[in-house]
């Protein structure tokens, strides 16, 4: 049990949180993650003295030991004066990557002057929303546009277009978190870091989802319109695996 304390970021969603992988109760990119985290303490000016001693990288090992899924998710939340650790059992199916993501543009729009936006803070209303109202109308992810119209990214993902087996993606300057699956993909590919509208969607052949929980998933269905080809997005999810399985 912990003990909450009623801090800025439990009154007011000024903490940071991460979502963990977890691979036969190992932690996916646990380095990855805790760097993050810690940037967006600094950029945010959250101070917690227990997060130096206590957040390491055996605690997560330790907290995901713990975790009786094969398939778990340990997710991190700081604040200025709590450090929560939780556990639950990732769901995505493989059902779900076979018939791939349906998406809808939302009419909620991503504020990209925010320095909130690119970092994965406890005041995550919009996204939650938006989620429930993609379950309530039927389809899986809700996708966001900036104050400009541009594509920034989904609700809990990032976006990735092809193009004649070239890869390419919002910018961060359009309004989004750098997620660590998105990072995976920028390190390991050549990626054109771009901008892109709405209108300009069906200039690319396939489109897929990023996050470190469902790994690479196809979109299937962009705003009611149905895409088939996802070629190179299965070529990059397996190799994704085989880097997995090769890490951990």
């Amino acid at each position: 049990m912990y003990t909450l304390n009623l801090d800025d970021g439990y009154s007011f969603g000024l903490g940071i949180f991460e979502t963990i992988a977890l691979k036969n109760q190992r932690p996916v990119f646990p380095e990855e993650h805790l760097k993050r985290l810690f940037h967006s303490l600094d950029k945010l000016h959250i101070e917690n003295p227990q997060v130096g001693e206590l957040l390491t990288a055996n605690r997560l090992s330790q907290e995901a030991a713990r975790c009786p899924y094969p398939k778990g998710v340990l997710k991190i939340s700081v604040s200025e004066r709590n450090l929560l650790f939780s556990c639950r059992e990732n769901t995505y199916t493989e059902d779900q990557y076979q018939r791939g993501f349906h998406v809808q543009l939302s009419p909620v729009l991503r504020n990209e002057t925010s320095p909130l936006t690119y970092h994965k803070t406890l005041n995550y209303g919009d996204n939650i929303l938006e989620k429930r109202r993609a379950h309530r109308e039927a389809f899986d992810e809700p996708i966001f546009l900036n104050t400009q119209g541009q594509i920034c990214e989904g609700a809990t993902t990032n976006l990735f277009f092809v193009k004649k087996e070239k890869l390419f993606t919002p910018q961060t300057e359009c309004g989004l978190l750098n997620g660590i699956l998105r990072d995976y993909i920028l390190r390991h590919y050549p990626v054109t870091q771009t901008v892109i509208r709405p209108e300009q969607v069906f200039d690319y052949e396939e489109i897929f989802l990023t996050n470190s929980l469902l790994g690479i998933m196809p979109v299937s269905v962009w705003n009611q319109t149905p895409l088939s080809e996802h070629a190179l997005t299965d070529k990059l999810r397996k190799e994704y695996e085989e880097y997995l399985n090769h890490l951990i």
